[in-house]
């Protein structure tokens, strides 16, 4: 009975003077623990690459196309295999931003093959009507640029449209990633319809901006074109 009560009474006491050394130990090693991996992620953070404390991606810097071909100068098949994804360029400049360059802009339509329009457009065409459509008719506009320098991010697009001071349309997308090559990029974009009815035709005032990841502006085109009463 007296070594129930003795043990009875050691639990009602709590732990034994061991057992809360062995206790305060295990806390500090966890936060010592939890204090190594918070440095961690900040010597990431500062590295400028790795996962911040909110759980969000932090990209690492911009190199230049010239850098990231001469890390492995010395590997022959992998530097072969970056000048064919990196589109084989014969000089590189080292320069970090990349840089789109538009070269034409073209319609598409049912009314017609195509109306190509070389960039930037030619100053006695200011205010002209770049093209005429018929109501309810399909068409696509296509591009054709070339990326210079560096990777190009997300590049994206809007179309905004006016008539009369109003805003009637707008559209946007993604383009995609794309890197320096030696033939320019041709892409077309998706698909649309023009608006039908008698309030529907006349001339629109239009505006095609183009921009990436990084919020950079490549290319900002104001045009006119038409739309007349189908046939």
């Amino acid at each position: 009975m007296e070594s129930v009560n003795g043990k009875r009474e050691q639990e009602e006491a709590g732990p034994s003077d061991g057992t809360k050394q062995e206790m305060t130990e295990k806390v500090s090693d966890a936060l010592d623990d939890g204090k190594a991996e918070e440095e961690e992620v900040d010597e990431d953070e500062e590295g400028g690459t790795g996962v911040s404390k909110n759980g969000f991606f932090v990209p690492g810097p911009l190199v230049s196309l010239k850098e990231q071909i001469e890390l492995d100068k010395e590997d022959e098949s992998l530097r072969r295999w970056k000048e064919k994804l990196l589109g084989c360029l014969e000089s590189l400049e080292g320069q970090l931003d990349p840089e789109v360059k538009f070269h034409s802009i073209g319609i598409i339509s049912e009314d017609f093959a195509e109306i190509v329009t070389p960039l930037p457009v030619a100053e006695n065409r200011n205010g002209c009507t770049l093209f005429t459509l018929r109501e309810g008719s399909r068409y696509q506009l296509k591009l054709k640029f070339s990326v210079l320098h560096n990777i190009v991010s997300g590049l994206t697009y809007s179309n905004t449209v006016w008539k009369g001071g109003l805003q009637v349309d707008q559209s946007k997308g993604m383009l995609g990633t794309f890197a320096p090559q030696k033939e320019p990029y041709v892409y077309t974009l998706k698909e649309d319809t023009t608006p039908s009815g008698a309030l529907a035709r006349g001339v629109y005032s239009a505006k095609l901006k183009f921009e990436d990841d990084d919020r950079r502006c490549h290319m900002e085109l104001k045009y006119l074109f038409e739309i007349k009463k189908s046939s």
